[in-house]
């Protein structure tokens, strides 16, 4: 059970990532003009963007696979409150080698890590090979995968997190031919933007930076303090260096 007296966790964020309504709104239409019946969304936490697609997509069932029991409970309630929960799962269970699917439309947002053990960039291959095998055969992938918007240089890849490498991440082109390389041609190829990525990132921050600036002599304040400015060092090392692709692929038969 969540301690109350603990800082707030991630409530002024709408959707875990870079991700704006305006370009969730056109995720969504492009992503139900095909009429889908079956969702999966792989490492989903609390699902939001699924919850659209369903609400949008009558006839659709969804599943969510996540190992954040408490980001899943989230979406559980969610979708309570909006109607949707007889035709949504949330499974807490490891993404690798699920057996659900194949689905009419495959999210994969920040999450391709989850569906290979490689060590990265690598599991970006197997992650792609992964997601053609769960997506049915008329259907879609929406994958979110971080590139690198230009090489970074050494001293940005010290600040970022521990043993960062200029090497860990594709440039888009060389990630756009992945994804056709596994099966795919890409329907629509969009990027988050820095307005994007700093509000998410400021929203990620919000809760715990304003409990804790009202809390300085809490039990929990030294550990807070330490985890926020930790990650806020690693933000300023990638902002406008580490980009997000949102890549829409159509499987080839």
């Amino acid at each position: 059970m969540t301690d109350p007296s603990a800082p707030p966790r991630l409530t002024r964020l709408t959707f875990h990532g870079p991700l704006s309504e305006a370009r969730a709104t056109r995720l969504v239409q492009r992503l139900t003009r095909t009429n889908p019946t079956t969702v999966l969304d792989i490492g989903c936490g609390w699902a939001e963007l699924m919850l659209r697609l369903l609400a949008a997509a009558p006839g659709a069932k969804g599943i969510g696979i996540d190992l954040n029991a408490d980001d899943l409970d989230r979406g559980r309630r969610n979708a309570a409150q909006r109607g949707l929960a007889n035709r949504v799962e949330f499974v807490e269970e490891s993404a690798l080698g699920t057996a659900h699917g194949p689905a009419d439309v495959v999210l994969c947002l920040g999450a391709g890590h989850a569906l290979s053990e490689a060590e990265p960039p690598g599991h970006t291959v197997e992650a792609l090979r992964e997601l053609r095998r769960l997506v049915s055969d008329e259907g879609r992938v929406l994958l979110g995968e971080g590139f690198w918007q230009r090489t970074p240089t050494p001293a940005e890849l010290s600040g970022m997190w521990p043993g960062a490498s200029a090497d860990e991440q594709y440039e888009l082109p060389a990630l756009v031919d992945l994804a056709v390389a596994a099966g795919f041609r890409p329907e629509w190829i969009e990027t988050a933007s820095l307005e994007e990525w700093e509000e998410f990132e400021s929203g990620y921050q919000a809760d715990a930076e304003v409990w804790l600036a009202g809390h300085p002599d809490h039990p929990l304040a030294a550990e807070t303090r330490e985890r926020l400015d930790r990650h806020r060092r690693a933000w300023m090392g990638y902002r406008g260096v580490l980009g997000l692709a949102y890549l829409t692929l159509v499987p080839t038969t």
